[in-house]
C-alpha cells in the first residue's frame, strides 16, 4: 500500500528551503515564515495532485490540506533542530 509519501516529503523539503530563503530576507519578520510555508505548501499540494499519479489526495480540498500540513511540518522540523541544538 503506497501513500505517496515521497510527494509529501518533496513538498516539505521545498517549503523548508523557501522558509530558509525567507529567513535571509532582513525586511521580512520571522513570524510570517510559517504562513508563507503553509501557503506555498497549499499551492504545491494542488500542483502535486495534478501532476503525480501517486499523490495521497484525489480532490482539491484534501490536496490543499496535505500541502499546508507539509509546509507547516517544515517549520516544525526547523524548530525541532533549533531546540535540540540549544540555539
Amino acid at each position: 500500500m503506497d501513500f505517496g509519501i515521497g510527494s509529501v516529503v518533496a513538498i516539505t523539503v521545498i517549503t523548508y528551503l523557501i522558509g530558509m530563503g525567507c529567513k535571509s530576507v532582513e525586511r521580512l519578520d520571522n513570524k510570517f515564515i510559517p504562513v508563507i510555508c503553509g501557503l506555498v505548501g497549499a499551492v504545491l499540494g494542488v500542483v502535486g495532485m495534478q501532476t503525480m499519479a501517486d499523490f495521497p489526495a484525489k480532490d482539491v480540498l484534501n490536496a490543499v490540506a496535505v500541502g499546508i500540513v507539509s509546509g507547516l511540518a517544515s517549520t516544525g522540523a526547523n524548530q525541532i533542530g533549533k531546540q535540540l541544538s540549544g540555539k
